[in-house]
């Protein structure tokens, strides 16, 4: 099946990002600590993180340009989270540095036998973006507007400016945040954890919720993500379901696997793949990133997701030739 968009083809960047930036520190340990007890950490280390920042920084290295609008403080984090975009080749020209304010910073703790984390996280209000505040002309630079809704009234004016333009609009959200639903008819593309739906439309199924979002707000492709189990798209009244990967050599840390599956699917749409292939690419790449510490540190070039994805196909074909010759197994 092929998405429903038509993408512009004249424009300067493939995506163009609003939204969080980061600056985590992860650490790990043995297990997830009981409450009123002390445990010894295995690992900890600082990493450049958050959603939109981490998407943008994805697609470059899978070959795509793309440039991100967002909120740094003048702290040592913010010069340092700005400094990795720049690195990445990220077009960072309406990012902006704004003083006194502090850089958002996460406090990740993982556990060591599984690589699940959990995240404590804190946002400086001066970060944020009023209604007139995002630069409206970068919406006309991008084949995608790619956001997270922490700031709804921006979104929804940098969103009708990017339909104004023939942008297509994606939006990664999972939490309710004030003005989301008048934002959510100006969305083309929905991606949200597998728990949001429900907390959104009040519906408990997940397929049913998610036809209750296409058919409340519109949104063209509806879809949740699973963990390792994969991940649930609807698009044009057909669910698409797509099993995950197992990660090489074992799962180290799961930070950052929603928004790697985001990577892999709007590369999908760029690249002019089906639905199917982009959501087998974003599983790909959310597999590939939990193989190293940090949001960023394992996103994959082209190379290893086409790897990735030709190992798999390798395995199906192995598996279907074996069954053909020995029906009743080995």
């Amino acid at each position: 099946m092929q998405f429903p968009f038509k993408l512009a083809g004249d424009k300067q960047f493939d995506v163009v990002g609003f939204g969080t930036n980061a600056v985590d520190y992860l650490i790990v340990v043995p297990e997830y600590p009981a409450f009123d007890s002390k445990i010894r950490l295995t690992e900890y280390t600082q990493a450049a993180g958050g959603e939109v920042a981490t998407t943008m920084v994805g697609l470059q290295r899978l070959g795509l340009k793309t440039s991100y609008i967002g909120r740094f403080g003048t702290d040592r984090e913010g010069d340092f989270g700005l400094r990795t975009l720049r690195d990445e080749n990220v077009d960072v020209r309406f990012a902006e540095q704004i003083q006194n304010a502090r850089t958002q910073i996460a406090f990740i703790v993982i556990d060591e036998r599984n690589g699940e984390r959990t995240v404590i996280w804190e946002r400086d209000a001066h970060l944020s973006y009023g209604e007139k505040d995002a630069p409206i002309e970068a919406t006309a630079l991008g084949k995608i507007l790619h956001f997270t809704p922490h700031d709804a009234q921006a979104c929804l004016r940098l969103a009708k400016a990017a339909k104004a333009e023939n942008t297509i609009v994606s939006i990664d959200i999972d939490n309710m945040f004030a003005g989301v639903e008048e934002l959510l008819p100006e969305v083309d593309v929905f991606i949200s954890s597998s728990e949001f739906p429900e907390k959104l439309v009040g519906i408990k199924d997940k397929k049913e919720s998610l036809r209750e979002i296409n058919r409340r707000f519109g949104c063209r492709v509806v879809g949740m993500t699973l963990g390792e189990k994969g991940s649930l798209l609807l698009c044009e009244n057909e669910f698409i379901e797509t099993s995950g990967f197992a990660v090489p050599n074992g799962c180290k840390d799961t930070t950052g696997a929603g928004d790697a599956f985001r990577v892999g699917l709007l590369y999908g749409l760029i690249k002019g793949e089906t639905v199917e292939t982009a959501a087998k690419m974003a599983n790909g790449v959310a597999a590939l990133k939990c193989r190293a510490l940090g949001a960023r540190t394992a996103l994959p070039n082209v190379d290893e997701l086409s790897e990735l994805l030709n190992f798999k196909k390798e395995r199906k074909s192995f598996k279907l030739r074996s069954r053909q010759r020995f029906p009743n197994g080995f």
